[in-house]
């Protein structure tokens, strides 16, 4: 009787301790305390992001000529992206939702002109690659990342999926 009166109690003050342990705010982690990368980190990461594809792709000496376009026009894009970066930790912002409506679509259509010209730089360099060179270059490039996390996790979802509270284009194929 003893024994199972000392376990029990034992018992209780473990899960107690353990409860009282838990419940123990832990670190912060306010948006304040948060590293955020700066107009020259994000101009380094782009151009880390260039030549990681350009050495991914191995290029054959015909290939080759087709890739100054798309280089140019990725630095443009990287470029533009650290600009608006930028901008907008100078920025004040705005007050009123039409204002904010009408930013976010001067900034979507000027990334969409910089996509543009990616993708018209990058057509005649991606139909002379061959299957690995295209799967590398999707890879690289991060195009279609969402199929890329899948098949990085072994087919389970993105942890952002999960984040976000579920898949945002439904089920994609493996």
């Amino acid at each position: 009787m003893l024994k199972s009166v000392l376990a029990g109690t034992t018992a209780l003050a473990i899960a107690g301790a353990t409860l009282a342990y838990a419940a123990q705010p832990g670190p912060r982690h306010d948006r304040a305390d948060r590293w955020r990368p700066s107009a020259a980190d994000i101009a380094a990461f782009g151009d880390a992001r260039i030549a990681a594809l350009h050495a991914g792709l191995q290029l054959k000496p015909d290939q080759e000529k087709n890739w100054p376009a798309v280089e140019s026009a990725l630095r443009d894009l990287a470029k533009q992206r650290s600009e608006r970066f930028a901008a907008r930790a100078s920025a004040d912002k705005p007050k009123d939702p039409i204002e904010r409506l009408a930013r976010r679509a001067t900034v979507m259509s000027e990334r969409g002109a910089a996509l543009k010209k990616v993708a018209d730089a990058a057509a005649p360099l991606y139909q002379t690659l061959d299957e690995g060179q295209k799967h590398r270059f999707m890879i690289l490039a991060r195009l279609g990342h969402h199929r890329f996390a899948q098949w990085r996790h072994g087919g389970r979802d993105d942890w952002r999926q999960h984040r976000r509270g579920g898949p945002e284009r439904g089920p994609q194929p493996q």
